[in-house]
């Protein structure tokens, strides 16, 4: 079975559109198969979306962004900021580009490439990510250690987690990175995580 996070999906291009109501707005997204959620904004999207504190000056980093949804409704709750949106599937960031160009945002930014590579060097106040979960432990434990490296102090990380693929592992291991995490929400089969920048960390 082919993993949304491969760099060039091999599955036939099948696009569609698929409507949702986030944050209190209703969304038309264009999908395609071979990205994460293509049939529609899954409930771990949607609780991150509901759960995620943006506010009007964040510079916000939305980590595997997939067809856009999170990062275009960062960008609205952050309109005197900024939203960098990153995927390794090339497939994805056309369609993220095509969905943040529909809804006529000028404060996103979209890029391609594996986890922070793309934005080397740049800092955020938030990092928002539904994390791919089968890419393994090594590489989770990386893009959390990456997470915290880009953050400016203070800054937040809100990442997902589905309860029955050990989410409650995954955020103490998180917690282990940044030094605290604390469960925001949860519903649906999935968690919501929140964990900050101290600078005060344990590795």
């Amino acid at each position: 079975m082919e993993h949304y996070f491969t760099d060039r999906p091999q599955a036939a291009s099948s696009q569609r559109e698929v409507r949702a109501t986030l944050h209190g707005r209703s969304w038309t997204f264009l999908t395609d198969r071979g990205v994460f959620g293509h049939r529609g904004v899954d409930a771990g999207t949607r609780l991150l979306i509901e759960t995620m504190v943006v506010r009007p000056g964040d510079e916000v980093l939305d980590l595997g962004c997939g067809y856009g949804p999170v990062g275009i409704v960062a960008a609205t709750m952050a309109p005197g900021g900024r939203v960098v949106m990153v995927d390794i599937n090339e497939r994805a960031v056309v369609l993220a580009a095509e969905n943040v160009q529909r809804h006529g945002l000028t404060n996103v930014e979209v890029l391609q490439g594996d986890g922070f590579a793309p934005v080397s060097g740049r800092r955020f106040d938030v990092v928002v990510t539904n994390p791919p979960i089968r890419a393994g432990r090594a590489t989770l434990r990386r893009l959390f250690q990456d997470a915290r490296d880009h953050l400016n102090g203070g800054g937040r990380l809100f990442f997902v987690a589905r309860t029955a693929q050990g989410a409650k592992t995954l955020a103490r291991e998180v917690a282990k990175i940044f030094g605290n995490v604390q469960e925001m929400e949860k519903g649906g089969g999935y968690r919501v995580y929140l964990s900050v920048n101290t600078g005060d960390h344990r590795v």
